[in-house]
């Protein structure tokens, strides 16, 4: 038997017979606690705890590479091993390590299991403790979805102040790379000239949003880049260089190319410890 209710027309001007009767069918699953749009929305929540217990597995085995419990070339226990350790299902297990594979800290061997590929300095758990970590990597992942967009715009539209605002920052940074200064906030500065000069105010509004996620991940890189040798905070410099011509020369493609170069070599280097990528 169809289950139907009674649904009165609105009130006021417009409503024509406030007493008129409609029969609509209730939707099958409606309130009767089987599946449909309560499952639905329980999905979200299912998903944020599995992302979040991924995210504890991905931590914890990190600082475990990081602090040399695993070296360079050490094969990790299997992936039943690692569900069991921390009572999680094997998707789970799967996800962390899936992770730590794009971030370059381990490969996978077929049929031989996941080897760590490298081992970060140690001072990336001083400047990014436990639990950002892994928060700073996938705000990288976002940026690099985003940034290069908003510079291939930049090269399209800029207006001539704009060029001279990107500038600006560009100097800043320069000046603090040769005083040694930290230069997050030039830094930030660089990357929100280039959001605005896009001329789509969505592109700053996004990165103001990520301001604090950004702005540490800016600082973790720049303190690593400042114990590492020179050529280190150089080479980042010329990245920015490179994104500042490409939008000066109105080289869309060039642009995007330059941006996606620096925010992926960015989160490359928060796992490089000394080493020094050669472009």
């Amino acid at each position: 038997m169809t289950n139907s209710r009674v649904i009165r027309s609105g009130h006021g001007k417009g409503a024509g017979m406030s007493n008129r009767r409609t029969t609509a069918v209730a939707h099958p699953f409606e309130g009767g606690g089987e599946p449909g749009r309560a499952a639905s929305r329980r999905k979200p929540s299912e998903g944020f705890q599995r992302q979040r217990l991924s995210k504890h597995v991905y931590e914890t085995i990190l600082t475990e590479i990081v602090r040399g419990v695993f070296a360079e070339g050490d094969r990790l226990p299997t992936e039943s091993a690692l569900a069991e350790r921390f009572s999680v299902s094997r998707p789970v297990v799967r996800e962390a390590l899936a992770q730590l594979r794009d971030d370059g800290l381990i490969q996978v061997r077929r049929g031989s299991g996941s080897y760590v590929k490298q081992q970060p300095n140690s001072a990336v758990l001083q400047f990014a403790p436990l639990g950002s970590i892994a928060d700073i990597q996938r705000c990288f992942e976002f940026r690099a979805a985003i940034e290069p967009a908003a510079a291939a715009l930049a090269a399209s539209r800029r207006s001539e102040a704009e060029l001279e605002t990107l500038k600006a920052a560009l100097d800043a940074l320069d000046a603090a790379v040769k005083s040694g200064d930290l230069g997050t906030e030039a830094d930030f500065a660089f990357h929100r000239a280039v959001a605005e000069a896009s001329g789509n105010p969505f592109f700053e509004t996004t990165l103001l949003s990520l301001e604090d996620a950004t702005a540490s991940a800016i600082s973790v890189n720049r303190n690593l880049s400042l114990l590492a040798p020179h050529e280190r905070l150089s080479l980042v410099q010329k990245e920015h260089e490179r994104v500042f011509e490409e939008i000066e020369a109105r080289n869309a493609k060039g642009a995007e190319d330059a941006m996606r170069a620096h925010i992926e070599g960015a989160r490359q280097r928060v796992f490089e410890g000394e080493r020094v990528v050669k472009k």
